[in-house]
């Protein structure tokens, strides 16, 4: 936002939506090496943001950051019309958001590099799936630490700059689960639960000061994440259910879909965007008919696979289970997120270098 638009925006007053355009502005994505947060980071940059990148994984990392820079040169020519340049700018920062210490240099490293940062969205997340019987302490712990306290200290550590200089936007991506508790997903809805509670909050706190925040609330998509959840208890029938839901259409949502429904709703300021018509209708089901809803998932949870003991006690990431969806009916099901796995760099580091274990 330019000094003009700024001074606009300020006579127009708080309520006023901000200024849409996201030219030249800073983005600074967590999670941004894979799935979703990939996606978000290649549509901004055809917005025109320079971009900051954070994950765990610096090969993953490596890779998105490569990914995008390629994405820029295959749109050279419409970014040079645009008045672009040749591509977006990408900086790349490894960062465990589990580690709080190291948080504020890999905010500060983003801030030295590009002078300030316009965007956050925190969008770094695990997706654990488990009946209670097999979930532990720690792993709702683990939840917590990725998705609420990792969103809560890069969020606190950006904030200040925002402030200074006046302008900024936050966008934090939660889930339908923080609004409705699914069975076998409870460490992932409670860290979500959190994290919407924090955010809506956020907003309040930050009327009148020119930093909108917006929760994304995004029910299943095709992200490809299904190479990377972590199971508990009855492993491939957990990984088949959560797999052919993630999979579907109509149940899920493209993810390229979604980001841009994302990035509107971030572009206008909004308070809230609930993304896909199923997850709107299970907001408002909610909202509405609490006990019909809470009906229906006990219902749901009697036909889920029941608690494992032995080995179903430890979380095995879904690409470790080699033969998961080697059935030819799964196959075919689950074909649109496995093609999403491999544009959205979600395909893990052992099918990429060629190691045997069977893709899903």
């Amino acid at each position: 936002m330019n000094e003009t638009d700024d001074r606009k925006h300020r006579k127009r007053g708080p309520l006023a939506r901000p200024h849409t355009s996201l030219q030249g502005q800073v983005a600074l994505i967590t999670g941004g090496s894979r799935g979703l947060g990939l996606v978000l980071a290649r549509q901004l940059a055809d917005a025109g943001c320079k971009l900051a990148i954070c994950a765990r994984d610096e090969t993953e990392l490596a890779r998105a950051a490569t990914l995008l820079n390629e994405h820029g040169g295959r749109n050279q020519e419409n970014a040079r019309l645009n008045g672009r340049g040749p591509g977006p700018e990408v900086l790349a920062v490894p960062c465990d958001l589990t580690d709080r210490a190291r948080i504020p240099d890999m905010v500060d490293r983003v801030t030295q590099h590009f002078g300030r940062i316009d965007i956050l969205i925190n969008n770094a997340g695990i997706i654990q799936v488990t009946p209670l019987g097999n979930a532990t302490r720690a792993d709702f712990q683990s939840a917590m630490d990725t998705m609420f306290w990792g969103m809560y200290d890069v969020t606190m550590a950006v904030l200040p700059g925002m402030l200074a200089q006046g302008s900024g936007r936050i966008a934090n991506v939660t889930s339908i689960g923080g609004k409705i508790s699914v069975p076998h997903l409870l460490p992932y809805s409670a860290a979500k639960f959190a994290a919407t509670g924090f955010s809506e909050g956020l907003r309040a706190e930050l009327a009148g000061k020119n930093v909108t925040v917006t929760t994304i609330i995004p029910g299943l998509m095709r992200t490809g994440s299904i190479y990377n959840v972590l199971v508990k208890g009855e492993k491939r029938r957990e990984l088949a259910w959560f797999s052919v839901l993630a999979s579907v259409p109509g149940i899920s949502m493209g993810a390229d879909r979604a980001a841009r429904h994302m990035i509107r709703a971030l572009r206008r300021g909004q308070a809230e965007a609930i993304i896909g018509v199923p997850a709107n209708l299970a907001a408002r089901g909610q909202a509405l008919f609490p006990n019909l809803t809470a009906g229906v998932l006990g219902l749901v949870n009697r036909v889920l696979p029941r608690a494992a003991a032995g080995d179903g006690m430890i979380a095995t990431f879904s690409h470790q289970l080699e033969d998961g969806l080697d059935r030819p009916v799964l196959r075919r099901v689950t074909m649109l997120s496995r093609q999403a796995a491999r544009h959205n760099n979600e395909l893990p580091r052992s099918v990429i270098d060629g190691q045997q274990v069977k893709p899903l």
